[in-house]
């Protein structure tokens, strides 16, 4: 592993615990020459994760949206900003040049992001590892909802062992470093009517 996609708020939260654990995280990816990729801001959990980066020496790719960068929310200090077009093309992209994903604490835009980079890993477009990292539990209720759609049978058992939900930062590695795709899907043929 190279790079590391994290998806986290442009908002801090009201827990200093999602601070630290940015600043905890940061350290940890520069220290083990790890590259961060991030949505390019400079607010928020995604400002002070990539200061800490930056702070460590480490490399911090950010990719941001066209209209995004016009209204002033990309960080000026990083390694690199890759411009794109769109919100969708941002999350193809981060995909396409990191070696796993990880959430912090955020938002619908943070949840959206490591729940396709998941989807897409069952469907094959994914190779690389996806975990939540459960700062303080932020993510017990997401975990008992995949819980749920294994119960259920909307996720196989299988596959819901391919996501992690973890505090620490050394499970989280672990667990990416041993990370084997899940099998891709397929379906049986429709039958003709």
């Amino acid at each position: 592993m190279k790079k590391i996609a994290v998806y986290c708020g442009a908002s801090e939260g009201n827990d200093v615990a999602y601070q630290q654990a940015a600043i905890k995280l940061g350290t940890y990816l520069a220290t083990h020459d790890l590259e961060l990729v991030y949505g390019g801001g400079g607010v928020g959990l995604m400002g002070i994760l990539a200061k800490q980066v930056l702070f460590e020496g480490g490399k911090v790719h950010g990719v941001m949206p066209q209209e995004l960068v016009e209204r002033g929310a990309a960080f000026a200090r990083l390694t690199d900003l890759k411009v794109v077009e769109n919100m969708s093309v941002r999350k193809q992209t981060m995909l396409a040049i990191s070696d796993g994903s990880i959430a912090l604490p955020g938002g619908p835009g943070t949840l959206e992001e490591i729940i396709e980079a998941f989807s897409w890993a069952r469907l094959g477009d994914n190779p690389n590892p996806c975990v939540f990292y459960n700062v303080n539990g932020y993510y017990n209720p997401l975990k008992t909802m995949f819980d749920e759609m294994t119960k259920k049978e909307f996720l196989t058992a299988a596959d819901r062992k391919k996501l992690l939900f973890s505090d620490s930062l050394e499970d989280i590695f672990d667990f990416m470093a041993a990370y084997i795709p899940p099998k891709i899907r397929t379906y049986p043929k429709a039958s003709s009517i």
